[in-house]
């Protein structure tokens, strides 16, 4: 089937600008719900009597079950438009979490809170909402807007997170995941904000299909660097969003840490994700990718070396922040740039599934590691050692637009 379709008239309230701000609230909604699961493991744990491995392999689950269903969602999204996948995802989001209110076994936590949550997830994606935000601004624009986005996901995450965990400590776990299930329902209203479909100067893709710019990018050398990258960035952020609150609480550190924590990181990546869109504005976005996943194993390092007392804790939690999304719209910004925005949400769906694959290993590991040897070093140190692989990685990537001849009219 070709993908060239007219472009569908936009009714005149749907501005950029309104697009922009809806795309930033969904973002910062799907985002935040799903920041605040760390501080599920250990009350529903002991009062369901698991392990933190099952916990974990849940989150695991989840994580891969989001990243097989972003490119889907991406699909979808850059064929039909984003709304419609937006609203689907919200649903399915909200069943997910109820669900995982509601479980009473290992298994029921797994097919709910994993697969179940994970493709709600997928289908209200931050990814999504940056494609279309991506695709209502001038090229030279694009880099800075997808900061802004990441900014607003890191928002949610500073939002929900003391939220998340009052709410637990007052009302107990599973009245909160109730609560968190109804605050995803709030994306459906915002999802009609968005551009019914893409808007695109690229006239040397108006005749490609899905299939054909797939192909194209899989065959791209520097599209595959960047996609086994990103594997790092996931295991990375994952693994910490998950278990520092429970590595926090193995300390011996009073609870408001792994809250405060959480939302340092999300209030520092604020800062680093609106950078990171300027410094791809003006500066090579490999070479500041490079940059970044060097500092995170830097900074996983201290903290191993350093003195594990709330002020280190805090200032780690602030150090990570600057670097935790702050990928994002620099790889999003190099799958637009090299290929163009038709299918960005296609093609950077399937960076995001090596993403989740890091995820998977990283927030299972975790779990499974610490069950084994009580203690969460290794996965740690297994952290730095990605984060290096990662800064030698993104070296060699071509980030030059691909010159293609344009379709014929």
């Amino acid at each position: 089937m070709s993908a060239m379709m007219s472009e569908p008239a936009q009714p005149r309230w749907k501005t950029p600008e309104l697009a922009i701000i809806a795309g930033c609230l969904i973002a910062l909604i799907g985002f935040g719900v799903r920041s605040g699961f760390g501080f599920f493991l250990e009350p529903m744990t002991a009062d369901l009597g698991w392990d933190r491995q099952t916990y974990g392999l849940a989150m695991a689950i989840q994580n891969i079950a989001w990243g097989i269903g972003v490119p889907v969602a991406g699909i979808f999204a850059d064929r039909f438009g984003p709304t419609r996948v937006l609203i689907v995802g919200a649903v399915i989001y909200f069943a997910g979490i109820i669900g995982m209110a509601d479980a009473t076994s290992p298994l029921g936590l797994h097919l709910t809170g994993g697969a179940l949550t994970g493709l709600g997830v997928a289908f209200t994606a931050f990814s999504l909402a940056l494609a279309a935000m991506a695709k209502v601004v001038a090229r030279e624009r694009r880099p800075m807007v997808l900061g802004l986005g990441m900014a607003a996901t890191s928002l949610g995450q500073v939002i929900f997170s003391p939220i998340t965990q009052g709410f637990i400590q007052s009302y107990g776990w599973n009245a909160t995941l109730v609560l968190l299930a109804a605050a995803a329902l709030a994306i459906m209203p915002l999802a009609w904000a968005l551009p019914a479909g893409a808007v695109t100067d690229e006239p040397e893709t108006a005749e490609q299909t899905t299939g054909e710019a797939i192909s194209e990018a899989m065959g791209h050398r520097g599209y595959v660097l960047l996609t086994v990258g990103f594997f790092v960035c996931g295991f990375h952020v994952t693994f910490i969003g998950i278990h520092l609150p429970a590595y926090v609480s193995d300390l011996g550190l009073a609870p408001y840490v792994a809250a405060a924590s959480l939302s340092l990181i999300g209030l520092f990546n604020i800062i680093g994700s609106f950078a990171a869109g300027l410094f791809g504005t003006y500066c090579s976005k490999k070479n500041s990718l490079s940059v970044i996943y060097f500092l995170r194993a830097v900074t996983i390092t201290a903290l191993m070396f350093a003195p594990k007392t709330e002020v280190n804790v805090l200032l780690f939690a602030g150090a990570m922040g600057l670097l935790w999304l702050s990928t994002v719209p620099l790889t999003t910004a190099i799958v637009g740039q090299i290929f163009g925005v038709r299918y960005l949400a296609t093609l950077f769906g399937f960076v995001f599934l090596s993403h989740q694959a890091g995820s998977f290993l990283g927030v299972w590991l975790g779990g499974y590691l610490y069950d084994v040897y009580g203690s969460y070093d290794a996965v740690w140190w297994a952290g730095v050692a990605l984060g290096l692989f990662a800064a030698v990685v993104h070296l060699p990537i071509d980030e030059k637009p691909l010159v293609r001849t344009a379709a014929p009219a």
